[in-house]
């Protein structure tokens, strides 16, 4: 049955008892809930084989403002289920709404009747009834869960996973708190929802001014008329932004100020999951290197940085050792710089660190629409880049048709540069997409950005973590060359806030991604729009292509920068129909999703 943990036998708890007589009271709770600030109730935790969970609308408080949610066990996050490698369980989810509901157990090896995405793997769990979630868990590491029903997870319905291993952790720390960022806004999801649809740029409130101009800021004339001729704007970093979004460290805003304790001189593990639906977080701790650890989940060499950018549902396992007897600012700055969720490292309960001031917002640069193959000198910084005199799409002509709705024209202005067109919508860069409304521009020379810290995070000063640094610490478990390749394009019109693969949203696809057991397959993600999308395939592991060979990093979600590629291997080894979307949750939810078939071999003709 489901049991609030006190981790009495935990040998955790021991390992806390030695680090010193100031946490006696913080040690008898669950490690993520040593919380030393006065008025926050640790969440609890979930163990064992049977565990109960129960969804409903409760009120969620945010440094002192009560808006509406949907939580877990009457709290939002949702409760830390905590297991072991190697153990069964079986999950018990009461859906107590008036609407159907569900959970996914996000970045778990489960068999996919299991999966938790209603239409895709089993149906929902109906208003006022229960499912009975049953499986083996087959891996350890950080995880979380969430409602994959409508847009419940900008609610509150999302909570982590961590999985002990079966043996000794190899990851060797005195304490550990896991920290969950997310995004919620008093605004009902429908209503945010709504609100793009009419204007995409609707909670941008850092676009650039005359004022701005005439003060020699941000981007020159010649190039604001030629990203308005294309009606795009280079601020539109973040589509939901603080204009409406209260940054959250596990459940608390800003002033709430959750707080971590530490001894000082202690390895801490800080188990960092992005549960937000919108918010991409660059993560900092001034004055405190992190060394990263595990990436989804999975171990990797470590590597030592200053700043890690997260993307929506990837999670990352980093250990600190901070030694001064001071408290810490934890920082996660949202991508647009509008605002950020805020945290502290402390010795002590009622310690705070000064908050550091918000960094100048980024402006979207030519390489984040997809021009990097001749963009090599330009900057992701505040500033952009000096291309005068480039033209783009729409530019010419006074306005811009939507893909497919001028009889195919190829009415774009090219740009003469050298021997090279580089036009937004020429569709002879990617002769694969049908021509529908769901694509505003086609990216002319994407390039691999896997080596780079992410958007906004070039020239920061200091050490910042790129995918190219992950390295597996063990072999890969398959390391066949691919037996076959996929260019898969991810598509936009971001004035009409419609979202696709290949310019088709999942209410317009006729057939699914179809892989036989067993394949190897190289897929290749390009992204043809100026927004990251976080790319998440259900059910399996992925080995970026990033250089290291046999020892490739394995994710299950990546962040696909914009304008920029992906690749990575996959060894489609579990059947069954798999959802396969941005985690974008109002990307998704406009149609940037679709399924992944897996089909026995004997069960497909010849």
């Amino acid at each position: 049955m489901t049991r609030i943990s006190d981790t009495a036998a935990s040998p955790r708890r021991r390992d806390i008892l030695r680090a010193g007589g100031v946490l006696a009271a913080g040690a008898c709770l669950p490690a993520w809930a040593q919380s030393g600030t006065p008025g926050i109730a640790p969440l609890p935790t979930v163990s064992g084989e049977d565990i109960r969970l129960r969804i409903a609308h409760r009120m969620l408080t945010i440094d002192g403002r009560a808006s509406h949610a949907v939580g877990v066990n009457g709290t939002v996050p949702a409760p830390l289920i905590r297991l072991r490698e190697g153990q069964n369980v079986r999950l018990h989810v009461e859906n107590a709404l008036d609407e159907q509901s569900s959970i996914h157990w996000h970045g778990l090896l489960v068999p996919f009747h299991m999966d938790g995405v209603p239409g895709v793997s089993f149906p929902g769990i109906a208003p006022r009834s229960t499912f009975t979630y049953e499986f083996p868990v087959r891996q350890s590491g950080t995880y979380w869960y969430h409602s994959h029903s409508g847009l419940q997870e900008q609610l509150g319905l999302y909570g982590p996973i961590v999985i002990d291993p079966a043996g000794t952790d190899p990851i060797v720390s005195a304490r550990e708190h896991v920290i969950v960022l997310s995004d919620h806004s008093p605004l009902h999801p429908h209503v945010i929802f709504r609100k793009l649809k009419q204007q995409g740029g609707y909670f941008n409130f850092q676009k650039q001014t005359l004022a701005g101009l005439l003060a020699g800021r941000d981007q020159r004339e010649a190039e604001r008329l030629a990203w308005g001729g294309m009606r795009m704007d280079p601020a539109d970093v973040a589509d939901v932004t603080a204009s409406t979004y209260a940054y959250l460290v596990n459940g608390h805003g800003p002033r709430d100020n959750w707080t971590g304790l530490f001894v000082p001189g202690e390895r801490v593990r800080l188990r960092i999951v992005n549960a937000s639906a919108m918010t991409t977080f660059n993560l900092r701790i001034p004055g405190l290197a992190m060394t990263v650890v595990q990436a989804d989940g999975l171990p990797v060499r470590a590597v030592t940085v200053d700043e890690i950018q997260v993307a929506v549902a990837e999670t990352y396992d980093v250990i600190v050792e901070p030694r001064d007897d001071r408290a810490y600012a934890l920082v996660g700055e949202s991508v647009d710089r509008s605002g950020m969720a805020l945290a502290t490292l402390a010795p002590r309960a009622g310690m705070r660190a000064a908050a550091p001031p918000l960094r100048p917002r980024p402006l979207a640069t030519m390489k984040d629409m997809g021009m990097g193959g001749m963009a090599a000198t330009a900057t992701a910084t505040t500033g952009g880049h000096d291309m005068p005199g480039h033209k783009m799409a729409g530019q010419d002509g006074g306005g811009q048709d939507a893909a497919g709705q001028d009889g195919g024209a190829e009415d774009a202005a090219g740009q003469d540069m050298g021997t090279m067109s580089h036009s937004m919508r020429d569709f002879a860069n990617a002769p694969e997409l049908k021509r529908t409304p769901t694509i505003q521009t086609i990216a002319p020379m994407p390039v691999d950005r896997t080596g780079e810290p992410g958007q906004g995070l070039l020239d920061v000063g200091h050490r910042v973590l790129t995918y190219r640094d992950l390295v597996a610490t063990a072999r890969n478990p398959d390391t066949r060359a691919p037996d076959r390749s996929l260019r898969i394009h991810l598509t936009g019109n971001m004035e009409r806030y419609m979202w696709a693969f290949d310019g088709e949203k999942l209410n317009e696809v006729t057939a699914p991604f179809a892989f036989l057991a067993g394949e190897r397959v190289r897929v290749t993600l390009v992204n043809d729009t100026m927004m990251g999308h976080p790319i998440h395939l259900h059910g399996h592991f992925f080995e970026l292509v990033t250089g290291h060979g046999d020892f490739a990093p394995r994710k299950h979600t990546v962040q696909v920068q914009p304008g920029g590629t992906v690749t990575f291997d996959v060894t489609t080894d579990a059947v069954g129909d798999w959802a396969f979307h941005c985690h974008m949750l109002y990307h998704m939810h406009a149609g940037m999703m679709q399924v992944v078939t897996v089909r026995p071999r004997d069960a497909v003709p010849a």
